[in-house]
């Protein structure tokens, strides 16, 4: 009998237990409720552009409403879809080849490579849009391109996306170019390089390459195609102004100087894709034309560049002889060879002889072509250039084109303006 009470007062003790604990389940779940029901109330509303997963479906909820409404509040482009309209619009350029070339419209970062190119961006002032620079840089400062030795720090602080030169071939590094991602890649390169360069990278080929001289329309040409590219069409057209007005002063002082009486002007030790001896010299020669001088070579039938016999030269004869400062080693080795013919020369032998610096180095030195028309002017025309300092007009020309004034440093690399000596 007491073993039966015992296990009904066991029964009804676990089921007083069990109504316990359910009652304290029901009274927790009712407090959560409450709670969350007044968070609810307290919580900030949700934004519209909160209840959309992407932008699209915002603009398109939108748009259903507002068909229903009189009047639509206009939603205002976000700065990320302004710049994404922005980065798809492009325009065409047409570059020297006549190659029609896409590219951004809004071209902020560049590259140049082979011949000319870099020294435009110089001339144009927009070498701070170079995002890569060419390999020859690691060899130093080289003055005979008159553009490095104001650029020449800065430059060889970025990627090295080519090798350099002005050959006109494909000379770019792809891989290295697509790293860097310029906008446009503005080269002085043959059509065919361009073309295979673009397929390369992916990336806009603006061709300007141009012949070499004192400023030929085929420099014009690509001076304005490169200006188009980076938005610098006026600075363009000042250099071109500025360029005319010079060749303007240097021909109006001699045009009215009749033949029989000027100095007859050799030229040699040409630096023509390399350098050249004594022989080496150039029909039709830029800075004498500027200021029409007597220019022996130009009676050779030839244009250009070209080896002259010595026997040509020793007929000749000219009055006064303009050699390459940089060359006068290979000169003076000829001289040690045969003295007799450089004794025999009426120039040689009245200490007529003078310097005239190289100013063609993958493409034309425009700066360095105009500093020698000048000098040459004060050489076979003193009376008329009396009043012209060849160190001040240079500073100007130099300080114009490259916004320094290198004309010292010109001098200590052996570019300098004078009088020279034949095998000294």
């Amino acid at each position: 009998m007491k073993e039966h009470v015992d296990k009904n007062d066991t029964a009804k003790r676990h089921m007083t237990r069990n109504i316990v604990s359910l009652s304290i389940i029901i009274i927790l779940a009712m407090f959560l409720f409450g709670m969350t029901v007044l968070l609810s109330a307290c919580a900030p509303s949700t934004s519209d552009s909160e209840l959309y997963t992407t932008p699209n479906e915002m603009f398109e909820a939108t748009d259903s409403i507002s068909d229903n409404t009189s009047e639509a509040t206009p939603i205002p482009e976000t700065d990320s879809q302004t710049n994404t309209q922005s980065d798809s619009e492009t325009r065409i350029v047409v570059d020297v080849w006549g190659r029609e070339v896409e590219i951004p419209a809004n071209v902020e970062s560049i590259i140049t490579l082979g011949s000319g190119a870099p020294r435009l961006a110089a001339y144009l002032d927009v070498m701070h849009m170079q995002v890569g620079s060419e390999q020859y840089l690691e060899l130093g400062v080289n003055i005979r391109r008159d553009y490095n030795p104001v650029h020449h720090a800065w430059l060889t602080t970025l990627p090295v996306v080519g090798a350099g030169g002005g050959s006109g071939q494909n000379n770019g590094f792809p891989e290295e170019i697509i790293m860097v991602a310029p906008d446009v890649i503005v080269a002085g390169f043959d059509l065919e390089a361009a073309d295979e360069l673009q397929m390369q990278t992916g990336i806009p080929v603006v061709s300007v390459r141009h012949t070499t001289g004192l400023a030929p329309e085929s420099f014009r040409d690509a001076l304005r195609v490169f200006a188009e590219v980076v938005g610098a069409e006026e600075r363009a057209e000042i250099i071109i102004d500025f360029i005319d007005s010079a060749k303007n002063d240097l021909h109006s002082r001699t045009y009215d100087v009749p033949d029989d009486e000027k100095l007859r002007a050799y030229s040699g030790a040409i630096t023509w894709n390399g350098r050249r001896g004594f022989s080496g010299t150039y029909a039709n020669f830029g800075p004498f034309n500027a200021i029409n001088a007597y220019n022996v070579s130009d009676y050779s039938e030839l244009d250009g560049f070209f080896e002259v016999d010595l026997e040509s030269i020793l007929v000749w004869n000219p009055d006064v002889i303009f050699l390459d400062p940089g060359n006068m080693d290979l000169v003076n080795e000829e001289y040690a060879i045969n003295p007799a013919f450089f004794n025999s020369l009426r120039a040689v032998q009245e200490g007529r002889v003078y310097t005239m610096p190289a100013f063609n180095y993958a493409g034309t030195n425009i700066t360095y072509a105009l500093i020698n028309a000048y000098f040459a002017g004060i050489v076979l025309f003193p009376e008329q250039f009396a009043d012209i300092d060849i160190a001040e007009k240079a500073g100007e020309i130099l300080t114009f084109f490259l916004g320094e004034n290198t004309f010292d440093l010109m001098a200590e690399g052996g570019l300098f303006f004078g009088p020279l000596a034949i095998g000294e």
